[in-house]
């Protein structure tokens, strides 16, 4: 059987990560996406269990002191995080496991599952990313200034990336996404049991 693929998948806020990974995952049915849980509250059109698990302050805390979390950050004024419980879940069914979460996350997780592989996905310039944030019309001008400051202060963090896919045109960015999960399936790492079991019935 291959390994376990743990997929990491970050970016900053508005470069167009979500999007991707959705497309990624039709295309890949055995992946499934790790939902983050949040203390947000929804933006139009999210929902609860899809986008991400929505948990009120006290709850999420609760998870903390539990140490279900394997990953969890405050950003922009709201805290993020992943339980381990359901990454567990998320293995028995399917043959990765993908992560769409910010630098701390990212870095957490790599800490916590070395093999995992992670992925930054670039803006192709400040200002088409400015422009991305101010089209989506649910965020004060405050909040969008906030994201821009931190975006410069994690795009700083990409070396501590496997990949870098730039979002210029986003076919090609899911495509170059897509590609990075094919070539890390098949590694030799993922794959040497297979070869051990044809070497073993021959």
């Amino acid at each position: 059987m291959d390994g376990f693929l743990h997929l990491i998948v970050t970016s900053p806020s508005g470069a167009g990560k979500t999007t991707m990974v959705r497309a990624l995952l039709e295309s890949f049915p055995q992946f499934v996406q790790s939902i983050s849980n949040t203390t947000r509250a929804p933006r139009p059109g999210e929902i609860d269990g899809r986008d991400y698990h929505f948990l009120d302050r006290g709850r999420f805390d609760e998870m903390i002191a539990e140490g279900d979390l394997c990953e969890w950050a405050e950003v922009h004024g709201h805290r993020y995080g992943t339980s381990m419980s359901r990454v567990r879940l998320a293995r028995e069914t399917h043959r990765g496991v993908v992560f769409v979460i910010d630098v701390q996350g990212a870095r957490q997780v790599k800490a916590a599952i070395p093999d995992a592989v992670a992925v930054f996905v670039l803006p192709p310039s400040w200002e088409v990313l400015e422009q991305r944030l101010r089209n989506r019309g649910t965020e004060p001008e405050e909040v969008i200034q906030r994201r821009m400051r931190n975006a410069r202060e994690e795009v700083a963090h990409y070396g501590l990336f496997d990949y870098l896919i730039v979002n210029d045109d986003l076919q090609t960015a899911i495509d170059e996404l897509k590609g990075i999960a094919r070539a890390t399936v098949a590694q030799r790492s993922r794959r040497a049991q297979r070869a051990e079991m044809l070497l073993r019935s021959g």
